[in-house]
């Protein structure tokens, strides 16, 4: 190693107790001013003098940003030590690690986001005529697509004054077996969600919409294949011609405001659908706060189903305790959809590795949960590459059904099993359980995830997308 080498590393290390010295002492003052000063001998005195009085929630962000640099710090020396083997000169630096908080448990590295009192979320009221409805259309993507889809039906919905019909798990998933729609109903105190089968009761068994308003006017109006159309006449319902409200391209899709919607879609209809609002941009801030965009007195509105809610909890118990990281991983059809992105989404497994090891080193949880559709192959990898203090960090995945485990039972004993929605849904409701979380960007898997831990108030300051700011070392060329 090069004299230059060496004298690097010390300084890093010397950089490293001048910051043990600050890690102290905020330890040592929880709650009251930080007024302290730093030995002018340590390369870290320049970072902090002296600092004004703070709140409990500055000085965690305080904490935060010096357990940042200090394993920033640790990432250098790790990098320069890599390809050499040192003598002594160090040993007696490196071998101290009784002060290295990055080495303990007492601290809470990845702490949860403080959110706003709900009486400040901005909301609108849910209050439906019991006449009129809105017939909720959901065709892109999968399940987590869907879901959003049904989310923004909702805020249509209240915005109206209607009540929301859940599509029939004939032509779109079996909602019921993953959500809990009567929480919905409970949660405003009032019905606000019916099922089709309730609706078509409700009107005689001969089901109908009035007025086909589309949101969407590109590729087709109102988002619907003849497929879907097929199975809706299937059901007995007797559909009008589809209308488009405005010009607007799914694949472009205009900002909106609640406003631009009660000009458009307002009428005195009975029954009225306006198709697939997954892609619509209508205030977007106020749709995605923590809680949701209406009025109401749980934590979340569309949220697992208690089954499923319990079982994962159980899994927590059984596999992974209190303090875990949840990794949703996906790689199943993402490589060409990421490369099609400017940046790409895509990481090589090593790199993928680095990034989720320094996560785990800030949270100091001992383990992670995989939530993925990756090849063994690459699990194998990523796992021989998760690695903390030397210790190999593992990846758990939920394993099949066993009759010595009874953390899924529910599941089973209300035939619930072997359904490939619930399990989705239980791995969502794992990661929204989790002390800190990983997720793939542009996922909507993710995204759902996300949004049950605002709702939950379980997010936390590590939550990020995989290499979150960083761009694949490597990227294939296109087709």
């Amino acid at each position: 190693m090069r004299q230059s080498e060496l004298h690097a590393l010390y300084l890093l290390k010397q950089q490293q107790l001048g910051l043990f010295t600050l890690w102290n002492r905020t330890t040592l003052l929880p709650h009251n001013p930080l007024n302290f000063s730093v030995n002018p001998t340590n390369a870290s005195s320049n970072v902090v003098d002296s600092l004004p009085s703070s709140s409990p929630a500055r000085l965690e962000d305080l904490k935060s940003d010096l357990l940042r640099h200090i394993s920033l710090n640790k990432q250098i020396q790790q990098v320069l030590l890599s390809s050499h083997r040192l003598g002594d000169p160090l040993d007696s630096l490196s071998s101290n690690t009784s002060t290295d908080p990055t080495l303990g448990a007492g601290f809470d590295g990845c702490r949860k986001v403080e959110q706003g009192p709900s009486s400040q979320r901005r909301t609108i009221d849910w209050n439906p005529k019991s006449n009129k409805y809105l017939f909720a259309m959901c065709v892109s993507g999968q399940m987590s697509n869907h879901l959003i889809c049904l989310e923004k039906h909702m805020f249509f919905a209240a915005a109206l004054n209607r009540v929301l019909v859940i599509p029939s798990s004939k032509v779109d998933y079996e909602f019921h077996r993953v959500l809990d729609i009567d929480h919905i109903n409970k949660c405003l105190g009032r019905k606000v969600v019916v099922t089709f089968e309730e609706f078509a009761a409700s009107r005689k068994n001969r089901p109908r919409i009035d007025k086909f308003l589309c949101y969407f006017s590109s590729p087709q109006p109102c988002f619907m294949d003849d497929e879907r159309v097929k199975k809706l006449k299937s059901l007995g319902v007797s559909l009008p011609k589809l209308e488009s409200a405005w010009t607007d391209d799914v694949k472009n899709p205009k900002q909106r405001t609640i406003q631009d919607v009660l000009s458009k879609f307002s009428t005195d209809d009975d029954v009225i659908a306006i198709g697939d609002v997954f892609f619509a941009d209508v205030e977007r801030e106020w749709v995605t706060q923590p809680g949701g965009p209406i009025a109401h007195k749980c934590k979340t509105l569309i949220e697992p189903s208690r089954f499923i809610l319990l079982t994962a909890q159980r899994f927590v118990q059984t596999f992974l305790g209190r303090d875990f990281i949840a990794l949703h991983f996906r790689r199943h059809g993402f490589l060409k959809f990421c490369n099609a992105k400017q940046p790409s989404c895509f990481y090589p497994v090593p790199q993928a590795a680095d990034c989720i090891n320094r996560v785990v080193e800030r949270a100091n949880t001992p383990v992670i949960y995989l939530s993925t559709d990756a090849a063994e192959s690459e699990t194998g990898l990523l796992q021989s590459l998760l690695v903390l203090n030397g210790k190999t960090v593992p990846l758990v995945k939920r394993p099949g059904r066993s009759s010595a485990e009874k953390w899924d039972a529910l599941l089973y004993r209300h035939g619930l099993e072997a359904d490939s929605q619930v399990e989705a849904m239980l791995d969502k409701t794992i990661c929204a359980l989790s002390t800190a979380f990983i997720g793939s960007s542009g996922s909507t898997f993710t995204e759902d995830i996300l949004r049950l831990r605002k709702g939950w108030g379980s997010a936390s300051m590590c939550d990020e997308y995989l290499c979150q700011d960083e761009v694949p070392n490597f990227i294939a060329e296109d087709e």
